[in-house]
């Protein structure tokens, strides 16, 4: 096998096997531990550390430490948030989160710069081009990695289905699920009452043992970037200087394209946050019990990864307005109708039909988002990706944040509110676009903006 394919591999499973740990178990946080909203408050620290950590850490370590050390260090960051789970507590669960949140920068940058590296390579030595030979890595990356997602959430359904004391729910704890939920400390917590600590503990054993797999995986196996690369990836780092983009991400506010952009960048933060942090909760772990939150959220990845290559080649014929449009149509229609439902364990099949569309629409707005974003900022690509992580993780913090404190036909409201303005913000940028270059075509052209989508995913 060519030998920078085997790297490529390596990598790919090795964060097929991390993220099938950390994305199972970042959909549990809220219904595990609803106490005092501890598994919400976690995952608001973990991306306000992440916002942190990709402002100052990775050209760093990067520099210090290489490629693979980085990802191989980088990777031990989420195996410490699995350890924490097991004896969840403030004292144990926070300090790990931090801890995630920093870990996650570098390792995305460190993957970023290794496949880079090694696509110039090989096309340098078979006299190819290197920006195709770096696609076709990331494609081979990104087709392997999109899966974590349902390995996850389906290992955990699957172990919480052997829960052998499951109880069924009361009309009195139903009358609690849905939008009008009863903001208790025993709210949402019968459906996750249910399981025993021996469940969540084997489950919490497999998704360390994964991490670790990972880890080993990388260490072992993956090759060292050559000494005559070094300077490949010293250039990579150095150009431009870490202060001048740092700088760079503020001083790109100027724009005011991007300013307008700022409610659509966080307004994918706060529908990805209601969706695994107050959905999952307030819906399905209420209403059917917590052994049902993977295949939810199994229904949601699916229809992502499917509509996110779908859409990524129809939007050449169709434009972006005309897939921002749906996106705004499909959620707005299931903020309305998450209003009005009153979930019940009879209409199983609703609380799938959320997820898929949530997962149309989330499709949509990270693709399309991505490819603005590539489009408007051509010549600035580097800080405008910046801005786009710092907006987005901001609205995974700010709905984290206050996802115990408000009701959830509130956060729905907020929710509403929040993609109204945005898409009135789109518009005007789109007008100003229009009235700038009058003829130049809208659809979204075909960009390699891939790691920065998932970059913010973690």
């Amino acid at each position: 096998m060519e030998k920078n394919l085997k790297n490529v591999l390596v990598i790919s499973f090795g964060f097929l096997l991390l993220f099938t740990a950390y994305g199972g178990l970042q959909s549990l946080q809220s219904s595990l531990h609803s106490e005092e909203g501890l598994g919400v408050a976690s995952l608001s620290v973990l991306y306000a550390a992440l916002i942190l950590s990709s402002m100052f850490l990775p050209p760093i370590l990067i520099k210090k430490l290489g490629c693979k050390w980085t990802m191989a260090g980088s990777m031990c960051c989420y195996i410490a948030f699995s350890l924490g789970n097991f004896y969840a507590s403030w004292y144990t669960l926070i300090p790990t989160s931090v801890i995630l949140g920093l870990g996650g920068a570098p390792l995305w940058s460190a993957k970023c710069t290794y496949l880079t590296i090694a696509g110039n390579s090989y096309a340098e030595k078979a006299g190819k081009n290197g920006k195709d030979i770096i696609n076709q890595y990331f494609g081979v990356f990104f087709l392997i990695f999109q899966s974590a997602g349902i390995w996850g959430n389906l290992i955990s359904s699957l172990i919480f289905s052997q829960a052998s004391n499951k109880v069924e729910i009361s009309k009195e704890n139903l009358a609690c699920c849905g939008a009008y939920d009863c903001m208790t400390d025993t709210t949402n917590t019968t459906g996750s009452s249910e399981v025993s600590n021996s469940l969540i503990y084997t489950l919490l054993g497999i998704y360390t043992a994964s991490g670790v797999l990972a880890v080993l995986l990388i260490v072992i196996f993956l090759d060292q970037i050559k000494s005559d690369q070094a300077e490949n990836e010293k250039e990579i780092l150095e150009t431009p200087s870490f202060w001048s983009t740092f700088l760079a991400t503020f001083q790109h506010l100027k724009d005011k394209r991007q300013c307008l952009l700022i409610p659509l960048t966080m307004y994918s933060g706060f529908e990805q946050g209601f969706l695994s942090g107050d959905y999952t909760k307030a819906y399905v772990t209420c209403a059917l019990g917590i052994h049902y939150v993977g295949y939810a959220m199994i229904c949601f990845s699916a229809v992502n990864s499917l509509c996110s290559l779908l859409f990524g080649k129809i939007s050449q014929y169709t434009g972006r307005k005309l897939l921002f449009a749906l996106a705004t149509v499909a959620n707005t229609a299931c903020i309305i109708a998450l209003l009005l439902w009153k979930p019940h364990p009879k209409q199983l099949a609703v609380f799938f039909v959320f997820p898929a569309l949530w997962g149309l629409s989330d499709a949509i707005w990270q693709t399309q988002t991505n490819g603005l974003y590539g489009i408007l900022f051509e010549k600035h690509k580097e800080a405008a990706f910046a801005n786009y992580r710092l907006w987005e993780s901001l609205g995974f913090v700010i709905a984290f944040g206050y996802s115990t404190k408000l009701q959830v036909y509130i956060k729905l409201y907020i929710l509403l509110s929040v993609l109204v303005l945005s898409m009135v913000m789109y518009g005007a940028v789109e007008y100003l676009e229009a009235k700038s270059s009058p003829g130049t075509p809208t659809s979204i052209k075909k960009e390699n903006v891939g790691p920065s989508t998932q970059e913010t995913r973690m």
